[in-house]
């Protein structure tokens, strides 16, 4: 099959009951599971399904929350959240004839309460498979995601008009722009995360984040206008993640409180010997990328994970691990292994492995080293394609690397055709410069006069493989010598490319 590049590398996610246990543990879910189950016939909730101010003090205390502002604004956030996920249900008989806070219809001036019941998901989180509970986590991260992006204000009296309509025009807030941003930031969070470096278990500076978003890829030294920009976004993101951490998705150390004390309400984006951790650190949990992952699927990105190829065919996947960097590769070669018998699998591996499409030298790079991990197992298999034009020379690299007796001497033009085949498989996925110049080196002087023959094989890629040598032999004269065989090539037509 052809393969595409990944638009994400690959994540390794933990299991579902991992997650799942993740999810019932993180704090916000955990406080709203005991508020659901706190909650009866007479918890007195507001016409929208917010919980009184009378009730919040119990509420808090329920908790374990101090019994202050603060306290209970964590004890609402908690209610909000078991609503949000249906772990309560509230019912407003009035709900359709009236707005929230208008007047009830005895002129009394209070507004109507609601009746509270027990919502469905409340089982599911204890009864329910790890798929429920996280259901219901992913239902609670969207919940909190929104109020990340909500607009803060000190006087809501201010916005609502006389008709009792909010003006979000005097906020100076694009509800759309703020998602975007944010998401971009977890994107970007996301990206380091997976990325395969050991930069990913270590936690991001908030500066670097936010200029991720802000300063241009092609710029120098950020002029004072970007800087600012850089610092309005750095105290947005230190407001979002304190909103975001207790759902679970992140580890989140705050900007230090003395620094904006000593800097105002805006801190500068710290210099080169600052202390960068005083301007916040950050870092996606498992479950943060589990969740952070479902949200891009959603939104129709590309992003694997391990184990998604656990159930296809040998050529789906050669063809998706074709771009995977070599660990996860490895990884989920060996879940596919797992699934099958060994030698049924080598004869597929080895089978998918054919073709004359720009991807196919990848295939069989892929090819050979799963069939590594398959072990002597897949020696019946192997030595069924020794005749073979395209998995021949393949097969006997794989019989020598084995130790096996009897490996029969390729012809010459198998060990040319290979040559360029393996060179074809490193340009395709991009190798590393210096391995590659080195595997150009090498394959080219095993054998004398390599240029006055390689020209002549056979393969789709032979003219481009002798472009690229040209350009990566540092010998001057063997490289002149690979630009005239690939001129050769192309004369007598021996690449398709």
């Amino acid at each position: 099959m052809s393969a595409e590049r990944p638009t994400l590398p690959p994540v390794r996610l933990h299991t579902e009951a991992e997650l799942a246990r993740d999810a019932l543990a993180a704090p916000l879910l955990a406080r709203a599971v005991r508020l659901a189950r706190w909650a009866g016939p007479g918890t007195r909730v507001g016409a929208g399904g917010e919980l009184v101010d009378a009730q919040l003090p119990e509420a808090a205390e329920h908790l374990g929350l101090t019994a202050d502002e603060d306290g209970a604004a964590e004890a609402s956030e908690a209610w909000r959240l078991a609503v949000d996920t249906g772990l309560v249900e509230v019912e407003d008989p009035e709900a359709d004839e009236k707005e929230p806070g208008a007047e009830a219809e005895d002129g009394s001036g209070e507004e109507a309460e609601g009746t509270v019941t027990a919502g469905e998901n409340l089982a599911l989180l204890t009864g329910g498979s790890p798929q429920d509970v996280l259901a219901i986590w992913l239902d609670g991260l969207e919940a909190a995601h929104a109020d990340a992006t909500a607009p803060f204000f000190d006087d809501f009296a201010d916005l609502v008009g006389e008709d009792g309509s909010i003006d979000f025009d005097a906020l100076d807030w694009d509800p759309e722009t703020e998602a975007e941003f944010l998401d971009g930031v977890l994107g970007n969070l996301y990206l380091l995360t997976v990325s395969d470096s050991a930069a990913g278990d270590a936690p991001v500076p908030l500066p670097a984040l936010a200029a991720s978003m802000i300063v241009p890829d092609d710029m120098g030294e950020p002029t004072d206008d970007i800087l600012e920009q850089v610092s309005d976004a750095m105290m947005r993101l230190d407001d979002q993640f304190r909103v975001l951490e207790p759902i679970g998705i992140v580890e989140y150390q705050p900007v230090d409180e003395a620094l904006l004390a000593e800097e105002g309400e805006n801190a500068t984006p710290p210099a080169d010997d600052d202390d960068v951790t005083r301007y916040g650190m950050v870092k996606l949990t498992p479950l943060g990328l589990y969740g952070i992952r479902a949200r891009m699927l959603d939104a129709g990105v590309e992003a694997p994970a391990i184990g998604d190829l656990v159930d296809k065919k040998a050529d789906e996947l050669l063809g998706g691990i074709a771009y995977y960097p070599e660990d996860a590769a490895r990884g989920e070669v060996q879940l596919w292994l797992a699934r099958r018998g060994a030698g049924g699998a080598a004869a597929e591996l080895l089978d998918a492995a054919r073709g004359q499409d720009p991807q196919a030298p990848l295939r069989r790079l892929h090819c050979q080293q799963a069939l590594a991990l398959v072990g002597a197992e897949a020696e019946p298999a192997v030595r069924a394609v020794l005749d073979d034009a395209e998995l021949g020379g393949l097969a006997r690299v794989w019989l020598a690397e084995l130790g096996a007796a009897d490996v029969p001497a390729p012809p010459e033009s198998m060990i040319f055709w290979l040559a360029v085949d393996t060179i074809a498989a490193q340009l395709e996925a991009d190798g590393d410069l210096d391995e590659l110049q080195g595997l150009v080196e090498g394959l080219s002087g095993q054998h004398s006069g390599f240029f006055d023959e390689v020209w002549r094989v056979d393969h789709p890629a032979t003219a481009d493989v002798l472009e690229a040598m040209g350009r990566l032999h540092s010998d001057k004269k063997l490289a002149k010598d690979a630009r005239k065989a690939a001129f050769k090539a192309r004369s007598r037509g021996g690449s398709g490319n």
